[in-house]
């Protein structure tokens, strides 16, 4: 009687290890689904300090990208547009991807006597190859007390952004673009 429990028992075990190992998991889909849509994203702000670096990275459900302040965080306007126009100029600037997003910092990226605190060529030599959203990242000035930039996306994909206190008394902007719907 024992090893007919002892059987069953290890049945029971098998057939709910197969189910599982059947059944697609719930949790790996869920886990990557996004709630945050396409449209703009606006957060006014007068500023109090200047783009300092620009970074990226890649998570599970995302790519990211970091913009860095020395001081409080900024406004920011944040939106998905046809073409990629230079601060001042008005002049288009070529953005790789099936979709562009434009990041408006309201912070400048030079101090008060004129001198970049970020290289406009090291924003547009950003590598993001092999990401699976980003395609491409492109300086559009800054003017104004604010500065552009592009991201270039493989599609029109939902975005949050949002700003975080430090280090120190620095801010950053995050930009999410998720994976997929």
């Amino acid at each position: 009687m024992k090893r007919l429990i002892g059987l069953i028992g290890v049945a029971v075990l098998v057939l709910s290890a197969v189910v599982t190992l059947a059944t697609p998991s719930s949790a790996g889909r869920s886990s990557c689904s996004v709630t945050w849509g396409s449209l703009k994203k606006s957060a006014p702000a007068d500023f109090t300090g200047h783009v300092t670096d620009l970074r990226t990275g890649r998570h599970r459900c995302f790519d990211r990208l970091v913009i860095d302040l020395d001081g409080d965080a900024p406004g920011y306007h944040v939106r998905y547009v046809k073409r990629l126009r230079q601060d001042g100029s008005g002049n288009r600037v070529p953005v790789d991807g099936g979709a562009i997003i434009r990041i408006i910092a309201i912070a400048p990226a030079h101090d008060d006597d004129g001198r970049a605190t970020i290289d406009p060529r090291a924003v547009d030599r950003t590598d993001v190859r092999g990401y699976r959203t980003f395609r491409d990242v492109a300086w559009a000035g800054s003017f104004e007390g604010q500065t552009t930039i592009g991201l270039g996306v493989r599609a029109r994909l939902p975005f949050r952004v949002f700003t975080v206190d430090g280090p120190g008394s620095g801010s950053r902007l995050v930009i999410d673009v998720a994976h997929r719907w």
